[in-house]
């Protein structure tokens, strides 16, 4: 019987290198390097590495291991800052997309230690709408939010 550090391990490995869509798929792949687990103890695993289902861009939701970064898609209708490519900007507001159940936490963090540039937050699961002040330009505003997410 395998270790629980070397089963995580190879979670960790399985995600990273394969698209994962759901724990079904994650099971089958243990079982070929020779980990039987049960569900109920895949599913403490997944917990414990704090991996997110997250959407891939195109039809479907993946695993993700909480360091990975989070795709980027590209719209012609709207901008994106250089500083980070989680802040996207339509017109005076800024839109920060994070991993699911991140949002709230970071929203509360940048009201809590609101820089000048701010003046508000609203959170949803993996969204944050970012309210700036008046009279700072886009850089300053995204430098600004940038502080608080990786």
């Amino acid at each position: 019987m395998s270790s629980k550090k070397e089963r995580l391990e190879a979670i960790c490995r399985i995600i990273q290198a394969e698209v994962i869509c759901n724990q079904e798929e994650l099971l089958k792949r243990l079982e070929a390097y020779d980990f039987s687990i049960t569900q109920a103890t895949l599913s403490r695993d997944i917990k414990q590495l704090k991996i997110a289902r997250i959407h891939d861009g195109k039809d479907a939701y993946v695993y993700r291991l909480p360091n990975a970064a989070l795709p980027v898609t590209s719209t012609s209708s709207s901008e994106q800052t250089k500083t980070h490519p989680a802040i996207e900007f339509s017109g005076n507001l800024v839109v920060v997309k994070t991993r699911p159940g991140y949002a709230m936490g970071i929203a509360s963090d940048i009201d809590a230690n609101a820089p000048h540039e701010i003046l508000a937050t609203i959170a949803g699961d993996d969204t944050i709408l970012v309210i700036p002040r008046e009279g700072y330009n886009r850089e300053r505003i995204a430098e600004a939010i940038a502080r608080f997410i990786q």
